[in-house]
């Protein structure tokens, strides 16, 4: 029998007892070696040959993740390890660490329960350490540390047993300072402080299979004396044999990590909010076999063969090929499972069934996208939806080379929607202008790139566009009166910048339609909003709220749906530069509606609705908010005064500069529109001697000067009326 049929054989077995399963994730900033330590991983639990590990990038399976050398996509792979006599089943996740595929570490954080957070020895936790870091414990997933490239300390810094560990004490301070500033209550109470004599920290080098923690060292006798001395001697496959990376993190993994019957009795509650007492909610915190199916859809890819793959967390019930099942959001039309499967890195293995507790690779879900609740149950509450921490910065216009690509090119651009939430497609019917919104130049890349090369489109794009948002500078003094086109309905209005706290909790889902009326009308209170407001919340759009402050208007129920219709058109483009309208808090204060159903339709409530919410956006001072990126540089001292410069000819501000050694951190902010290019300049004006990181820090005003040069740029470019409109344009 081959060796990987045995291994599948081996997990199916494993998979049906949730005590010996783990889910985890690897996450780390770019260039930490996540990848090289998977692969390390697999090649332990015999999936790849040893000479291979660290040098194949396994789970780096799409040739645009070998040419580059970094993470595009997360990669699931199932494998067994033996722990004091007994098999688990790890599900792994590797994540990429670019800041512009956080989404993928988002998505793959509501899969699993534990995550191993991959820090280099040198360099320590850098920003997007930092946002991984936070999208974990967002999700409720316990942390471990593996600190790599021990190696490099050794070899290239030729630092001393003592230095050694105040340097590795460091790392672990700052990790630590991290997850207590997110979650104090977990760091004390929920065992999730990092301690090196506990064992929930390793040191290693991934590259070359060895690892150590103090538990082991116990065991094998290899200590940090060992190593010291095996490194400079360069005799790493001793290490490797003595004290083997595999064994050492799975023995960590397993020991410290939940199994999903502990992980989901506390997780639960995070991403979940319906009934606990329902039969659904006890079947997931008990992560019950036999309970109603409850899935979780994290990630969409497309087979040649097989089509549409979803694969997601399965917290209740059994999935087997054939099987009726609901999806959330959709008009109750069931979907039927057509196979059922676990993933190998990049192939998929059907099986007969997968249980609750494991991540599993389905076909048939067609009417699936990334965030979907999958249910036997046609009610089900559905899990909270996933919060991306970043939000699309740059966009480029694609066309199809040859026009009778054109209708291949829509449907391409919806699949790939479908399969990167984070990328936004607008498709502009009447220009027949199709944009495609993302992270960052690398991210929309690779997007436009796969298009070319696995959809087989032919297509030509433009340079990258910054994203611009607009919101309103100060309260509308007074309201507006929308008015439908036969005069016979009349909607008043007033919109005001959101509060600062309101906000916030919007932003981080504190705050949601999904909630219970009355918790969030308390959440809403406790945060300074009038009781009265706070209980006619209708809705919340992206950062923007709608309240219906009226009373006792006839038909006014049955007119809600099409007033919400017309604040949305109004939200998804503002009438400054018709980009999407953000942080602004809406109240409908009076209205007046024919007594015919006949007379108050679509065709006349929408665009009064939609005119009198773009007239007070323009009267309460309508203006725009471009995206920021912080930025951290890394360089010698000598060339400190280089990279300083690069943050302030870029509209940058300076905030921090620190210094590690002979080494200088400078931290500042600036404006995505400034940072094109922004990698060759610093590498030619450092003599290449930086390292940088960029994270998205939110929107930010563009400064009064330019914002009408900007606007007449973006009007000009969507070919719209050179002219801004006045609210008279739409009030006539």
């Amino acid at each position: 029998m081959s060796r990987g049929k045995k291994m599948v054989e081996r997990i199916t077995e494993l998979m049906n007892d949730p005590e010996h399963i783990r889910n985890i994730g690897i996450v780390a900033h770019i260039d930490h070696g996540k990848t090289t330590l998977s692969d390390n991983l697999l090649s332990g639990a015999g999936m790849i040959s040893e000479e291979l590990s660290g040098k194949a990038c396994w789970m780096d399976s799409d040739e645009e993740e070998q040419a580059r050398g970094i993470t595009i996509d997360a990669s699931n792979v199932s494998m067994v390890h033996m722990v004091g006599g007994h098999e688990y089943l790890i599900n792994m996740i590797d994540t990429p660490g670019h800041v512009d595929f956080g989404g993928d570490v988002t998505r793959a954080m509501r899969a699993v329960d534990g995550a191993v957070v991959v820090v280099d020895a040198v360099e320590g936790p850098m920003p997007q350490t930092e946002t991984v870091l936070r999208q974990a414990l967002k999700e409720g997933v316990h942390p471990v540390l593996f600190i790599n490239k021990v190696d490099r300390l050794i070899n290239e810094l030729k630092v001393n047993p003592q230095e050694m560990m105040i340097r590795l004490g460091k790392v672990i301070d700052k990790v630590n300072k991290l997850i207590k500033g997110m979650n104090e209550e977990l760091y004390t109470k929920g065992g999730w402080k990092l301690d090196p004599m506990k064992g929930n920290v390793a040191f290693g080098s991934a590259l070359y299979n060895w690892a150590v923690s103090i538990p082991y060292i116990k065991t094998t006798g290899v200590s940090l004396q060992t190593v010291i001395d095996k490194c400079n001697e360069g005799d790493m496959k001793y290490l490797a044999k003595a004290s083997p990376l595999h064994s050492v993190l799975l023995d960590m993994v397993v020991t410290f990590l939940p199994n999903p019957l502990q992980a989901q009795g506390k997780r639960c509650h995070i991403i979940w909010h319906g009934d606990v007492e329902s039969p659904v909610g006890k079947a997931m915190y008990a992560c019950d076999a036999k309970g109603p199916i409850a899935m979780m859809i994290t990630d969409i890819s497309f087979d040649k063969h097989a089509g549409e793959i979803a694969t997601g967390r399965l917290f209740s019930g059994t999935l087997t090929r054939g099987q009726e099942v609901f999806i959330s959001g959709t008009a109750g039309k069931p979907n039927r499972l057509q196979g059922v499967g676990i993933f190998m890195g990049p192939t998929r293995v059907e099986v007969d069934k997968v249980v609750a507790g494991n991540i599993a690779a389905v076909t048939g879900l067609s009417d699936a996208i990334v965030g979907s609740t999958v249910t036997s149950l046609k009610d089900m509450t559905p899990f909270e939806s996933l919060k991306h921490y970043s939000e699309p910065v740059m966009t480029v216009a694609v066309e199809a080379k040859n026009m009778k690509d054109l209708p291949k090119l829509i449907e391409v651009l919806h699949q790939v929607g479908k399969e990167d939430p984070t990328v936004r497609i607008n498709i502009n019917e009447e220009t027949g202008e199709h944009l495609i919104a993302g992270m960052g130049e690398l991210h929309l890349e690779v997007v436009t790139g796969r298009i070319k090369r696995d959809k087989g489109v032919d297509i030509v794009t433009s340079p990258p566009i910054v994203v611009y948002r607009e919101t309103v500078a100060k309260p509308l003094d007074g309201t507006v009166e929308g008015k439908s086109p036969n005069r016979h309905n009349r909607f008043f209005m007033s919109v005001e910048p959101m509060p600062e706290e309101i906000l916030k909790a919007i932003q981080s889902g504190e705050i949601s339609m999904n909630m219970e009326n009355i918790a969030r009308r308390d959440a809403l209170v406790a945060l300074g909003m009038d009781k009265d407001e706070a209980k006619s919340v209708k809705d919340i759009y992206g950062s923007n709220m709608f309240i219906d402050c009226t009373k006792g208007i006839q038909y006014l129920n049955e007119t809600m749906e099409l007033i919400l219709d017309g604040v949305h058109e109004a939200l998804d483009g503002g009438p400054l530069a018709d980009e999407q309208v953000q942080n602004v808090l809406i109240k409908l204060h009076d209205v007046k509606l024919h007594e015919d159903a006949i007379h108050r339709g679509p065709g006349q409530v929408i665009p009064a609705v939609r005119g009198g919410m773009k007239a007070a956006l323009l009267m309460a001072g309508d203006t725009l908010l471009e995206p920021i990126q912080k930025i951290q540089i890394t360089v010698p001292q000598d060339q400190m005064g280089a990279a300083i410069s690069q943050i302030q000819g870029r509209r940058g501000q300076l905030s921090t500069t620190e210094s590690e050694g002979d080494q200088i951190v400078v931290n500042g902010e600036a404006p995505v529109a400034e940072l094109f290019g922004f990698a060759g300049d610093i590498r030619s004006a450092t003599e290449g001697r930086a390292m940088w990181s960029t994270e998205f820090a939110g929107f930010s005003p563009v400064p009064q000067g330019m914002l009408s040069e900007i606007v007449m740029g973006i009007r000009k470019r969507k070919g719209l009326k050179e002219q801004i409109p006045t609210p008279k344009d739409y009030l006539d």
